[in-house]
């Protein structure tokens, strides 16, 4: 397994994690298409964030997102949890940001919640739901060194 900076040509495979990861929340309630998400991606995602990417083999599975210092994504996809891929992304994280950062989870996501907790982040507020698209109550969590 590598963590490595995302490439031009890793928008559909970032996708596709992003997109089964999204199914497995199964208390979502459909926003976009899968078309509309792939292109979000590429044209916005990618260019206004710093990513990076787990990769095992040749085969992008898991990806984290930072704006300035909010990590705005960190998924994996299903079939490759478990291995130790989502606390890769999350050290490569802590690194680029030393002094800290911040992060939103949906509050029904307990496993995202527990993984979080486990590598010393902490809850600092919670949410509505008014803040994202899903208008699912949320959780800001925050990593401080």
């Amino acid at each position: 397994m590598v963590v490595r900076s995302a490439r031009d040509g890793d928008a559909p495979a970032i996708a596709e994690v992003y997109l089964a990861s999204f199914r497995g929340l199964a208390f979502l309630p459909p926003v976009h298409t899968d078309d509309e998400i792939r292109t979000w991606i590429r044209t916005e995602l990618i260019p206004s964030h710093e990513v990076w990417v787990a990769q095992e083999g040749e085969e992008v599975v898991g990806l984290a997102a930072l704006a300035h210092d909010v990590l705005g994504h960190l998924y994996v996809h299903p079939d490759h949890q478990g291995r130790g891929l989502g606390s890769a992304l999350l050290e490569a994280v802590k690194r680029e940001r030393p002094r800290g950062f911040t992060f939103w989870v949906f509050q029904r996501n307990e496993a995202a919640r527990r993984f979080y907790e486990r590598h010393g982040c902490r809850m600092v507020e919670l949410g509505d739901g008014s803040g994202n698209e899903e208008r699912e109550p949320d959780a800001r969590y925050e990593w401080a060194p």
